[in-house]
């Protein structure tokens, strides 16, 4: 049986539970793991989660040997509080069944994902549906490449509402995404990542936002020191649009505000482009 491995820990760092990840090594000898990491900006599908700031994360794993998994991992937020008025914490419950073939240079996962945010104010119509979300995914890899699908069965995504007049679910919002974990050799991986995200029925309004949807890539390195894994990576998106820092006139979808935050209304103040390019730092230990 396999088990995942470092390159679990570089995506997982930058964008969703490690347990997700294709990369696989020789099988662990617990069939439990733990990780606990920090990361200079918490990014998920190349927007910030954190509004630029560090955050603190940690997971459980659990893997039979027959190839079932479960899993859990948290992170700090900030979006969530600075649109509903409550709510600092992500918690993300999955599970699902992987294994390799081939002669082990194929692998596969299927599984199911729930992005869980406890605490969160209740919706405001037109600004933010109540943002816990699940998905369907399913990868498919061959060595150090591969490529994975994700389908939102939850009636709004990541709290996003869509339609003109922003009264529409989004469920069936997609995630295509291609990622690349090369060895280097003495606990070197370049890695890279490519993905597409399409919000059901979020469209351009006239005068108003553009359309949610977005495309995302990634490059980087990481080194594991021995005590953990560092990574150093670069995250740009193709969204577009004005981001003005009272939020008047912004057509920036992902110009999201850290401020000024009003019961029934939303936030007020501190707009910021969560999705322009950036750098970021991790740091990683799996026991």
């Amino acid at each position: 049986m396999k088990k995942l491995i470092l390159a679990s820990a570089v995506v997982g760092a930058f964008a969703a539970p490690a347990a997700v990840s294709t990369a696989y090594a020789e099988e662990a000898a617990s069939p439990i793991t733990y990780n606990v990491g920090v990361v200079s900006d918490y990014l998920f599908r190349g927007v910030s989660q954190t509004h630029g700031r560090a955050a603190l994360q940690g997971g459980v794993d659990y893997l039979h040997s027959s190839g079932f998994y479960l899993g859990a991992w948290a992170s700090q937020v900030t979006w969530v509080k600075d649109f509903l008025g409550k709510g600092s914490l992500e918690i993300d419950v999955y599970g699902g069944y992987k294994n390799a073939f081939g002669g082990g240079d194929w692998n596969y996962d299927v599984g199911y994902i729930t992005y869980n945010y406890p605490g969160s104010g209740p919706a405001i119509p037109t600004v933010l549906a109540k943002p816990n979300t699940q998905e369907l995914y399913a990868s498919l890899g061959y060595k150090w490449i591969s490529a994975k699908y994700s389908y939102a069965t939850s009636q709004n995504f990541i709290g996003w509402y869509g339609g003109a007049a922003l009264n529409q679910n989004t469920r069936g919002s997609d995630y295509l995404e291609l990622n690349a974990n090369y060895d280097l050799g003495n606990g070197w991986t370049a890695i890279g990542h490519w993905g597409t995200q399409k919000v059901k029925n979020s469209v351009n309004i006239p005068a108003g936002l553009r359309s949610a949807s977005y495309s995302d890539w990634k490059i980087g390195v990481s080194k594991d020191v021995g005590f953990g894994t560092i990574t150093a990576a670069y995250s740009a998106t193709n969204t577009s649009g004005v981001c003005t820092a009272s939020g008047v006139g912004a057509t920036n979808s992902y110009c999201w505000a850290n401020g000024g935050f009003i019961t029934a209304v939303g936030p007020t103040t501190g707009f910021k482009d969560v999705s322009k390019g950036t750098a970021v730092v991790s740091f990683l230990k799996s026991f």
